[in-house]
């Protein structure tokens, strides 16, 4: 050491370099952000249900997103639903996700194929036996067709078990060198890329391809896709598939997907969370923001920092307008995007005591530090790190709430940015 205070310059994440893939007019790869995409879980068929939910994960941050297309009602569906869409404003990519008759259904629906922004088909159920490579090249060719990207989504839950019990054979033979995981692992980065290869044959252009090879344990998830990147330059989508309820959902998608993120695998993720009965889908669209957003891979919305609270925050107040702030931020969002530009750079502090809550409210472009147990009951208020006012009185909430809306207004507004 010598005795010098050096700043800490962060190393750059190296990026895995994949294929750009163009979906409806969001890019999947290349040197394009991670995308966010999201899934409904209406009956496609029923076109009301399924526009509101396509809506509601749009507004709320969803880039792409899957719908069902399992049966003809389903796939007669799909052009009214990108209809309805269109004439709510929004042009949002709409993926098929198809499962043992894709290839009937995009033939025998030609406006449901071209409605579609991106197939997804299954290599382990498209078909079987002398039926999988027909009704594959059936469903690509379609894709050629009518130029759309395919996802080739392999799932262990559906994995192609011809592939499986030859690679399980193979290891027998060779005094098995893999354990069974270890070759279900192999099966499953071999499914999808041969599938790819295939696809290529037939002739689906490299950059019309995404990969996906989901399971749902986490360490099973990171070795699958750190082999699967040392393989392939397509672009990815990362998932764990029947990731659960809840924070176990949560935690385990943060932990296997930060993982892969950070080592510069993925290209696009979803959350794959189970709902709570009758609970919001938009929740697994909040939490992929979150991920990419914590890791500092993209900004999203405003930050909102607020202490966890302790013996000197006996008051709730704290906690009530940290929730206020942030509600506001993300119910405002889809219309703030296009009325303040850079407004997701926002950095905002609710504090609930006076240890750390005036340091943190200067570190913030706008912050509060509230009263805690025992302390004055005024709420020192700080702009761009200088003390701007002190609240006091029932209104503190809702007094700051309107600072933050004046704040917003005078930094990011688009007409004091013309005036200058």
């Amino acid at each position: 050491m010598d005795g010098q205070i050096h700043s800490y310059q962060p190393v750059p994440l190296a990026r895995r370099r994949s294929v750009g893939v163009t979906v409806g007019g969001v890019t999947v790869g290349g040197n394009a952000p991670v995308v966010v995409q999201s899934m409904t879980n209406t009956d496609t068929a029923d076109v009301d249900a399924t526009v509101a939910q396509v809506a509601a994960l749009h507004r709320s941050g969803s880039e792409l997103v899957r719908i069902t297309v399992d049966r003809d009602e389903s796939a007669a569906a799909v052009p009214r639903i990108r209809e309805r869409l269109l004439r709510l404003g929004m042009d949002v990519p709409l993926i098929g996700d198809f499962h043992y008759i894709g290839h009937k259904l995009l033939a025998d629906h030609p406006a449901c194929a071209e409605a579609l922004a991106k197939y997804r088909i299954n290599p382990g159920n498209v078909g079987f036996k002398d039926k999988k490579d027909r009704q594959f090249a059936a469903i690509v060719e379609t894709a050629i067709r009518h130029d759309k990207p395919v996802r080739i989504g392999v799932n262990w839950g559906s994995l192609d078990q011809e592939l499986l019990t030859r690679l399980m054979d193979e290891n027998q033979a060779a005094g098995f060198p893999m354990t069974a995981d270890e070759v279900t692992r192999e099966a499953i980065v071999q499914s999808a890329i041969l599938s790819a290869q295939m696809a290529e044959e037939i002739g689906l252009a490299r950059e019309k391809i995404i990969l996906s090879a989901k399971v749902s344990r986490v360490q099973d998830l990171i070795a699958v896709y750190v082999e699967l990147a040392k393989r392939s330059d397509h672009a990815l989508h990362l998932g764990l598939t029947e990731a659960g309820m809840g924070s176990k959902g949560i935690v385990a998608s943060s932990a296997a997907m930060g993982i892969l993120l950070q080592q510069g695998i993925g290209d696009t993720i979803r959350v794959s969370l189970t709902p709570e009965p009758g609970g919001d889908r938009t929740r697994e669209v909040i939490v992929a923001q979150e991920l990419l957003q914590t890791m500092g891979f993209r900004q999203f919305l405003p930050v909102v920092a607020a202490c966890p609270g302790c013996g000197r925050t006996t008051s709730t107040v704290f906690q009530e307008l940290a929730q206020k702030i942030e509600g506001d931020l993300r119910r405002n969002m889809p219309v703030w995007r296009e009325k303040y530009p850079g407004v997701e750079e926002l950095k905002v502090a609710v504090m609930g005591c006076i240890v750390n809550g005036p340091g943190e409210s200067k570190h913030a472009d706008i912050g509060i530090s509230l009263p805690g147990t025992g302390e004055t009951p005024a709420a020192p208020v700080f702009i761009d790190g200088r003390k701007a006012a002190t609240l006091r009185g029932p209104a503190i909430a809702e007094d700051f709430q309107k600072m933050v809306a004046d704040y917003i207004e005078a930094k990011f507004g688009k007409d004091r940015q013309a005036a200058e």
